[in-house]
Protein backbone atom coordinates (compact mmCIF):
# COMPACT_ATOMS: atom_id res chain seq x y z
CA UNK A 1 0.00 0.00 0.00
CA UNK A 2 2.90 2.66 0.91
CA UNK A 3 4.27 1.75 -2.10
CA UNK A 4 1.84 2.55 -4.05
CA UNK A 5 1.26 5.66 -2.56
CA UNK A 6 4.47 6.42 -2.82
CA UNK A 7 4.60 6.21 -6.67
CA UNK A 8 1.17 8.35 -6.95
CA UNK A 9 3.01 10.79 -5.15
CA UNK A 10 6.03 10.93 -7.30
CA UNK A 11 4.17 11.17 -10.28
CA UNK A 12 1.79 13.79 -9.07
CA UNK A 13 5.17 15.82 -8.20
CA UNK A 14 6.15 16.02 -11.00
CA UNK A 15 3.24 15.29 -13.49
CA UNK A 16 4.88 18.47 -15.73
CA UNK A 17 7.17 16.52 -17.05
CA UNK A 18 4.19 14.71 -18.49
CA UNK A 19 2.08 17.97 -19.27
CA UNK A 20 3.93 18.87 -22.80
CA UNK A 21 2.40 18.77 -26.23
CA UNK A 22 4.31 15.87 -27.15
CA UNK A 23 3.13 13.09 -24.52
CA UNK A 24 -0.74 15.10 -24.90
CA UNK A 25 -0.68 14.56 -27.92
CA UNK A 26 0.02 10.91 -27.82
CA UNK A 27 -2.33 10.77 -25.26
CA UNK A 28 -5.14 11.72 -27.83
CA UNK A 29 -3.82 8.81 -30.44
CA UNK A 30 -4.75 6.67 -27.97
CA UNK A 31 -8.01 7.94 -27.05
CA UNK A 32 -11.57 5.75 -27.52
CA UNK A 33 -13.30 8.87 -28.57
CA UNK A 34 -16.31 7.34 -26.39
CA UNK A 35 -20.26 8.33 -26.17
CA UNK A 36 -22.56 5.58 -24.13
CA UNK A 37 -25.47 8.14 -23.36
CA UNK A 38 -29.12 6.46 -23.33
CA UNK A 39 -29.96 9.56 -25.27
CA UNK A 40 -27.43 8.89 -28.18
CA UNK A 41 -29.16 8.65 -31.83
CA UNK A 42 -27.74 7.18 -34.88
CA UNK A 43 -27.75 10.61 -36.19
CA UNK A 44 -25.72 12.06 -33.13
CA UNK A 45 -23.43 9.22 -33.44
CA UNK A 46 -23.45 9.75 -37.08
CA UNK A 47 -21.85 13.41 -36.68
CA UNK A 48 -19.73 12.66 -34.23
CA UNK A 49 -18.00 9.98 -36.42
CA UNK A 50 -18.05 12.98 -39.30
CA UNK A 51 -16.13 15.16 -36.80
CA UNK A 52 -13.21 12.27 -36.49
CA UNK A 53 -12.98 12.46 -39.89
CA UNK A 54 -12.83 16.08 -40.78
CA UNK A 55 -10.32 16.63 -37.67
CA UNK A 56 -7.43 16.74 -39.47
CA UNK A 57 -8.71 19.27 -41.27
CA UNK A 58 -9.13 21.18 -38.90
CA UNK A 59 -6.18 20.60 -36.86
CA UNK A 60 -3.54 18.92 -38.88
CA UNK A 61 -0.97 19.11 -36.57
CA UNK A 62 -2.76 16.25 -34.28
CA UNK A 63 -3.01 13.13 -34.64
CA UNK A 64 -6.99 11.25 -34.67
CA UNK A 65 -8.15 9.51 -31.53
CA UNK A 66 -7.54 5.28 -31.70
CA UNK A 67 -11.21 4.19 -32.05
CA UNK A 68 -14.46 5.59 -31.80
CA UNK A 69 -16.43 3.48 -28.79
CA UNK A 70 -20.32 3.24 -28.68
CA UNK A 71 -23.76 0.78 -27.96
CA UNK A 72 -23.29 -2.40 -30.29
CA UNK A 73 -26.74 -1.33 -32.05
CA UNK A 74 -24.48 1.54 -33.43
CA UNK A 75 -21.19 -0.41 -34.73
CA UNK A 76 -22.61 -0.19 -38.46
CA UNK A 77 -23.70 3.08 -38.47
CA UNK A 78 -19.69 3.73 -37.18
CA UNK A 79 -18.31 1.54 -39.57
CA UNK A 80 -19.87 3.09 -42.67
CA UNK A 81 -19.90 6.73 -41.95
CA UNK A 82 -16.05 6.44 -41.06
CA UNK A 83 -13.42 7.26 -43.55
CA UNK A 84 -10.59 8.44 -41.04
CA UNK A 85 -7.37 6.13 -41.60
CA UNK A 86 -7.14 3.88 -38.73
CA UNK A 87 -9.87 4.81 -36.69
CA UNK A 88 -11.20 1.33 -35.02
CA UNK A 89 -15.09 0.32 -34.33
CA UNK A 90 -15.06 -0.42 -30.82
CA UNK A 91 -18.47 -1.55 -28.58
CA UNK A 92 -19.76 -1.74 -25.36
CA UNK A 93 -20.87 -5.34 -25.57
CA UNK A 94 -22.18 -8.07 -23.45
CA UNK A 95 -24.71 -6.73 -21.64
CA UNK A 96 -22.68 -3.25 -20.49
CA UNK A 97 -22.30 -1.87 -17.65
CA UNK A 98 -23.75 -4.45 -15.07
CA UNK A 99 -23.27 -7.61 -17.10
CA UNK A 100 -26.30 -9.23 -15.44
CA UNK A 101 -27.84 -11.50 -18.14
CA UNK A 102 -27.58 -15.04 -19.77
CA UNK A 103 -24.24 -15.49 -21.14
CA UNK A 104 -26.12 -16.43 -24.28
CA UNK A 105 -27.48 -13.25 -24.46
CA UNK A 106 -24.12 -11.60 -24.29
CA UNK A 107 -22.57 -13.72 -26.64
CA UNK A 108 -25.22 -13.11 -29.15
CA UNK A 109 -24.35 -9.40 -28.42
CA UNK A 110 -20.66 -9.45 -29.39
CA UNK A 111 -21.35 -12.11 -32.39
CA UNK A 112 -23.82 -9.35 -33.77
CA UNK A 113 -21.56 -6.20 -32.67
CA UNK A 114 -18.57 -7.71 -35.17
CA UNK A 115 -20.94 -8.37 -37.71
CA UNK A 116 -21.81 -5.24 -37.91
CA UNK A 117 -17.91 -3.85 -38.22
CA UNK A 118 -16.98 -3.20 -34.48
CA UNK A 119 -13.11 -4.50 -34.72
CA UNK A 120 -12.94 -4.20 -30.85
CA UNK A 121 -14.98 -4.99 -28.47
CA UNK A 122 -15.10 -4.43 -24.31
CA UNK A 123 -17.18 -6.47 -21.73
CA UNK A 124 -17.26 -6.25 -18.53
CA UNK A 125 -16.03 -8.83 -16.08
CA UNK A 126 -19.09 -10.74 -14.38
CA UNK A 127 -19.32 -9.71 -10.99
CA UNK A 128 -21.60 -11.92 -9.77
CA UNK A 129 -19.76 -14.32 -10.26
CA UNK A 130 -16.83 -13.28 -9.37
CA UNK A 131 -18.16 -11.56 -5.80
CA UNK A 132 -19.22 -15.02 -4.91
CA UNK A 133 -16.26 -16.49 -5.37
CA UNK A 134 -17.05 -18.40 -8.70
CA UNK A 135 -13.89 -17.48 -10.69
CA UNK A 136 -14.57 -20.63 -13.26
CA UNK A 137 -17.76 -19.29 -13.90
CA UNK A 138 -15.80 -15.67 -14.53
CA UNK A 139 -13.25 -17.48 -16.83
CA UNK A 140 -15.86 -19.45 -18.98
CA UNK A 141 -17.62 -16.33 -19.67
CA UNK A 142 -15.16 -14.47 -21.08
CA UNK A 143 -13.32 -17.72 -22.60
CA UNK A 144 -16.29 -17.78 -24.48
CA UNK A 145 -16.80 -13.90 -26.12
CA UNK A 146 -13.35 -14.60 -26.94
CA UNK A 147 -13.84 -17.35 -28.89
CA UNK A 148 -17.17 -16.10 -30.03
CA UNK A 149 -15.58 -12.41 -31.39
CA UNK A 150 -12.63 -14.28 -32.97
CA UNK A 151 -8.78 -13.63 -32.92
CA UNK A 152 -8.83 -10.84 -34.97
CA UNK A 153 -11.46 -8.69 -32.30
CA UNK A 154 -9.44 -6.55 -29.77
CA UNK A 155 -11.08 -8.07 -26.88
CA UNK A 156 -11.22 -6.03 -23.37
CA UNK A 157 -12.19 -6.47 -20.41
CA UNK A 158 -13.76 -4.35 -17.38
CA UNK A 159 -12.93 -4.91 -14.07
CA UNK A 160 -15.17 -1.92 -12.31
CA UNK A 161 -12.35 -1.86 -10.05
CA UNK A 162 -14.42 0.17 -8.40
CA UNK A 163 -16.43 -2.33 -6.79
CA UNK A 164 -13.42 -4.28 -6.27
CA UNK A 165 -12.19 -3.09 -3.36
CA UNK A 166 -8.85 -3.66 -2.34
CA UNK A 167 -5.70 -4.43 -4.13
CA UNK A 168 -6.25 -8.47 -4.22
CA UNK A 169 -9.30 -8.70 -5.69
CA UNK A 170 -8.02 -6.31 -8.00
CA UNK A 171 -5.15 -8.29 -8.83
CA UNK A 172 -7.13 -11.59 -9.03
CA UNK A 173 -9.82 -9.99 -11.62
CA UNK A 174 -6.80 -8.91 -13.84
CA UNK A 175 -4.39 -12.20 -13.91
CA UNK A 176 -8.41 -13.96 -14.53
CA UNK A 177 -8.83 -11.96 -17.33
CA UNK A 178 -6.07 -12.10 -19.10
CA UNK A 179 -5.40 -15.35 -18.66
CA UNK A 180 -8.68 -15.43 -20.39
CA UNK A 181 -7.85 -14.29 -23.21
CA UNK A 182 -8.44 -10.19 -22.42
CA UNK A 183 -5.89 -8.08 -24.90
CA UNK A 184 -6.61 -4.95 -23.09
CA UNK A 185 -7.80 -4.95 -18.94
CA UNK A 186 -9.95 -1.73 -18.14
CA UNK A 187 -10.70 -0.10 -15.37
CA UNK A 188 -14.03 0.70 -15.08
CA UNK A 189 -17.43 1.19 -17.15
CA UNK A 190 -17.79 4.68 -15.81
CA UNK A 191 -21.34 3.98 -14.32
CA UNK A 192 -20.52 3.23 -10.95
CA UNK A 193 -18.21 5.41 -8.48
CA UNK A 194 -15.13 5.10 -8.14
CA UNK A 195 -14.31 5.05 -11.77
CA UNK A 196 -10.80 4.77 -12.81
CA UNK A 197 -8.61 5.50 -9.75
CA UNK A 198 -3.86 5.97 -9.79
CA UNK A 199 -4.31 3.18 -7.20
CA UNK A 200 -6.45 0.66 -9.15
CA UNK A 201 -4.04 1.58 -11.96
CA UNK A 202 -1.01 0.89 -10.60
CA UNK A 203 -2.14 -2.57 -9.20
CA UNK A 204 -3.09 -3.44 -12.83
CA UNK A 205 -0.33 -2.04 -14.77
CA UNK A 206 1.89 -4.30 -11.89
CA UNK A 207 -0.05 -7.18 -13.17
CA UNK A 208 0.42 -6.93 -16.72
CA UNK A 209 4.22 -6.26 -15.94
CA UNK A 210 3.86 -9.69 -14.20
CA UNK A 211 2.00 -11.58 -16.62
CA UNK A 212 4.15 -10.57 -19.46
CA UNK A 213 7.27 -11.80 -17.39
CA UNK A 214 5.73 -14.99 -17.36
CA UNK A 215 4.23 -15.41 -20.44
CA UNK A 216 5.60 -12.95 -23.02
CA UNK A 217 2.27 -11.99 -23.96
CA UNK A 218 1.59 -8.16 -23.77
CA UNK A 219 -1.33 -7.00 -22.80
CA UNK A 220 -2.71 -3.35 -22.95
CA UNK A 221 -3.90 -1.49 -20.02
CA UNK A 222 -7.13 0.70 -20.48
CA UNK A 223 -8.24 3.51 -18.12
CA UNK A 224 -11.88 4.85 -18.42
CA UNK A 225 -13.85 6.45 -16.11
CA UNK A 226 -13.41 9.86 -14.64
CA UNK A 227 -10.72 11.03 -17.23
CA UNK A 228 -11.63 14.38 -18.13
CA UNK A 229 -8.93 16.55 -18.37
CA UNK A 230 -5.63 16.69 -20.02
CA UNK A 231 -3.99 16.25 -16.70
CA UNK A 232 -5.55 13.36 -15.58
CA UNK A 233 -4.55 11.40 -19.53
CA UNK A 234 -1.19 12.51 -18.96
CA UNK A 235 -1.45 11.18 -15.07
CA UNK A 236 -2.38 7.94 -16.51
CA UNK A 237 0.21 8.22 -19.47
CA UNK A 238 2.51 8.74 -16.48
CA UNK A 239 1.48 5.85 -14.46
CA UNK A 240 2.06 3.51 -17.55
CA UNK A 241 5.18 4.82 -18.07
CA UNK A 242 6.37 4.38 -14.71
CA UNK A 243 4.84 0.93 -14.04
CA UNK A 244 5.56 -1.17 -17.58
CA UNK A 245 8.07 1.23 -19.37
CA UNK A 246 7.91 3.14 -22.74
CA UNK A 247 7.29 0.22 -24.84
CA UNK A 248 4.15 0.47 -23.74
CA UNK A 249 3.12 3.69 -24.54
CA UNK A 250 1.49 3.21 -28.15
CA UNK A 251 -2.20 2.89 -28.93
CA UNK A 252 -1.63 -1.04 -29.25
CA UNK A 253 -1.20 -1.16 -25.34
CA UNK A 254 -2.18 1.93 -23.87
CA UNK A 255 -5.92 3.75 -24.08
CA UNK A 256 -8.16 5.87 -22.35
CA UNK A 257 -12.07 5.35 -22.64
CA UNK A 258 -13.31 9.48 -22.22
CA UNK A 259 -15.58 11.59 -23.86
CA UNK A 260 -14.23 14.50 -22.76
CA UNK A 261 -10.81 14.27 -22.75
CA UNK A 262 -9.98 14.92 -26.64
CA UNK A 263 -11.44 18.81 -26.20
CA UNK A 264 -9.26 18.98 -23.06
CA UNK A 265 -6.42 18.04 -24.65
CA UNK A 266 -6.51 20.24 -27.57
CA UNK A 267 -7.57 23.37 -25.43
CA UNK A 268 -4.36 22.54 -23.09
CA UNK A 269 -1.91 22.77 -25.76
CA UNK A 270 -3.33 25.63 -27.98
CA UNK A 271 -3.84 27.54 -24.57
CA UNK A 272 -7.67 28.29 -25.14
CA UNK A 273 -11.20 26.80 -24.91
CA UNK A 274 -11.79 24.13 -27.72
CA UNK A 275 -14.73 22.39 -27.99
CA UNK A 276 -14.51 20.56 -31.50
CA UNK A 277 -16.09 16.55 -30.67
Amino acid sequence: MDEIESKIKAIHDNLSHWMTPEVLKACLSMTDLTSLKATDTYSGIRKLTEEVNDFQKHYPEYPLPASICVYPNFARTVKDTLTAPGVHTTVVAGCFPASQSFLEVKELECRMAVENGADEVDIVLALNSFLDGDLKRCEEEIKTVRKTVGDSVILKVILETGALADAGRIRTASFLAMESGADFIKTSTGKMEPAATPFAAIVMCGCIKEYYAGTGRKVGFKPAGGISTAKDAASYYAIAETVLGKEWLTPSLLRFGASRVANSIISEIENSSVTYF
